[in-house]
């Protein structure tokens, strides 16, 4: 008889190794199988949590983007003016939970998944929106009209800067933060 409360152990259990199976393989080329012996369950308890690798990726992505949103939120708490709003976005995106190999390789497993999967084009596309909304909100006092402009050409360059990273070479937040920030005034000085 399986004991009461261990379904949400498991079910973290296998999100987490998920991430990790993919962000060490680097695409979705990943078992179901697989994920489950580094979860320290079995193939068939994977299955009835999740229903196949389809769900588990799923949940995957979810879980990474609900890190990354805590992690928005949190430095967002800490930001008085607006272009500390817009340090703490591009500092979040950079974080330690959502700037890792494992993570991003997740990431960018889940762009490529996303071209041909409507669930995840969705998240995909929830996130998109929500960094261009959070970016613009940060960017318009500063940058007034030009804010919508400048929050996509940032998005775009944390989405390079993290296919960058995924192609070779250590991640290093504090240094792509930086970078980022140093187009930022330069967009913004150029409004």
């Amino acid at each position: 008889m399986p004991r009461v409360g261990m379904e949400p152990i498991r079910r973290a259990a296998l999100v987490k190794a998920t991430i990790a199976e993919v962000g060490l393989k680097g695409s979705l080329d990943v078992t179901v199988a697989r994920i489950a012996k580094r979860a320290g369950v079995s193939s068939g308890l994977a299955h009835h949590y999740f229903g196949g690798k389809e769900d588990l990726l799923f949940a995957a992505m979810r879980h990474i983007l609900t890190l990354y949103g805590a992690s928005v939120r949190a430095q967002l708490l800490r930001a008085g003016t607006p272009r500390d709003r817009l340090a703490a976005i591009i500092r979040a995106s950079f974080g330690p939970d959502n700037f890792e190999p494992h993570v991003i390789a997740a990431w960018l497993s889940f762009y490529v998944h996303a071209q041909s999967d409507p669930g995840a084009r969705r998240l995909l596309g929830i996130y998109q929106a929500r960094l261009g909304s959070n970016l613009t909100h940060a960017l318009r006092p500063l940058a007034s009209s030009r804010a919508p402009d400048i929050a996509r050409t940032l998005a775009s360059v944390i989405d390079g800067l993290y296919i960058r990273h995924a192609l070779g070479g250590a991640p290093d937040g504090p240094q792509a933060t930086a970078r980022v920030l140093a187009l930022a005034d330069v967009l913004v000085d150029a409004a």
